[in-house]
Parts: C-alpha cells; structure tokens; sequence
C-alpha cells in the first residue's frame, strides 16, 4: 500500500509581512522616502526668482481709490498675450516660456503690481521681471488719457544671488515624511497574523494489488 506524501498548505504572499515587525514598514518607508527625496532635491537644477515693481499713481483727475483698482486690473492683464508678446524680444525668450515663468501679484491696501519671473539663469530673470513690468507701464500710459491713471516703474529686478527652490535637506524631509504615512497605510491594511495551521494529511488511498484483492473475495 502507497500513501500520498504529507502536503502542506503553500504559505501566502504575505506571510514574509506577517513576521516583519510593525515598526519596520514605517521605518523602511521613511527611509526610502528620504533618500528619494535628497536625491530629487541634489538632481533637480536650482530656480531663481526676480521681481520687479510698478505702482499705479492717479492724475489730477483721479483718486487714490481709482489707482487702487487699476492696479489690480493691471495685474491681471500683465501675463495677457498683449504685454508678453511686447516684452518677449527684451527678455530674448519666446512668449510661451513668458506664460510659464512670469507671475503678478497685487495688494488690496497699495496700488502696486509685483511682476516676478523664475529662471534656471538669474540674470534670465530679472531680464524677463523687468521686459514684462516695462512692457505693462507701456499699455497702461497708453490709455492714461481715458483712465486718469498713470502706472511708473518703482523697482527694477536685480539679479538674485541665491536660489528659491527647495533645498535638498527640505525635500529629503518631506519624502520621509510622505514614506512614513505610506509605511503607516500599508500597515493598517497589512493582513492580521494568523494562527500556525497543521499540515493537511490527504486520504491514503488503497494500492492495486489490496484492490484486486478486494473484488476476488466479492
């Protein structure tokens, strides 16, 4: 008589998880986060920021109030296809890179208009801060006979001597943190331990020749 050799349930593909210890999903993941931040913060080319200012100053028949909300008219129109098409030749770069890197911002107490561009080069810009802050006083004076309000440059953008984009110990952090709250979610849905099974014992089944024997004897 033959028997089938003992079978053994085939272990799952979390039963490596289940022996880790919980700690070590979150430890594994801040550290995978980490050094994948650090290493996107070294890798990535640094950006520099410079901005230019213009202010809004009304004429004899106006009022401060109307300069006031002029500007923040013109700081919306200053990323319009208008003014970055004049500033694109003394910024020597093309409209769409305009669109991409310029941003205005305004003030609701100060009738001034920040015009602020970001470049791998500094001296990019501030070439392109101060191409679209001229081009910009350039429309608004155009039409200061109809608005009574007249826009005149108050800074120019300098050259910025250090770079605006985040450094690599501050994206390092960030990705450890985004690793550890990974590390916690797989760990909540990480299967629970199970208790160990016995191994699974099949039938024995008889041999042919106890078979044959069998039939004889009917």
């Amino acid at each position: 008589m033959t028997e089938n050799p003992t079978r053994y349930p085939r272990p799952d593909r979390f039963s490596r998880a289940r022996r880790l210890p919980p700690w070590s999903l979150v430890a594994a993941g801040v550290l995978a986060g980490g050094l994948l931040g650090g290493a996107y913060g070294v890798l990535k080319a640094p950006t520099y920021t410079a901005t230019s200012y213009v202010i809004a100053v009304p004429t004899e028949h106006s009022d401060t109030a109307s300069a006031l909300g002029f500007a923040q008219a013109y700081g919306r129109v200053a990323t319009q296809l208008a003014v970055l098409g004049d500033a694109q030749v003394a910024a020597g770069v093309p409209v769409d890179t305009l669109r991409d890197s310029v941003r205005t911002a305004t003030s609701p107490d100060a009738p001034m208009v920040a015009v602020s561009a970001t470049s791998a080069r500094p001296a990019q810009a501030a070439d392109m801060a101060n191409a679209v802050a001229r081009a910009l006083t350039r429309h608004a004076n155009d039409t200061k006979a109809a608005t009574h309000v007249e826009l005149l440059q108050f800074s120019r953008a300098l050259q910025p001597t250090a770079p605006t984009s985040t450094s690599a110990g501050v994206t390092a952090l960030v990705g450890a943190s985004a690793g550890g709250l990974l590390g916690g979610l797989v760990l909540l849905v990480r299967p629970k331990r199970r208790p160990e099974q016995e191994p699974v014992r099949s039938a024995s089944v008889p041999g042919p020749s106890i078979a044959a024997d069998a039939r004889g004897q009917l």
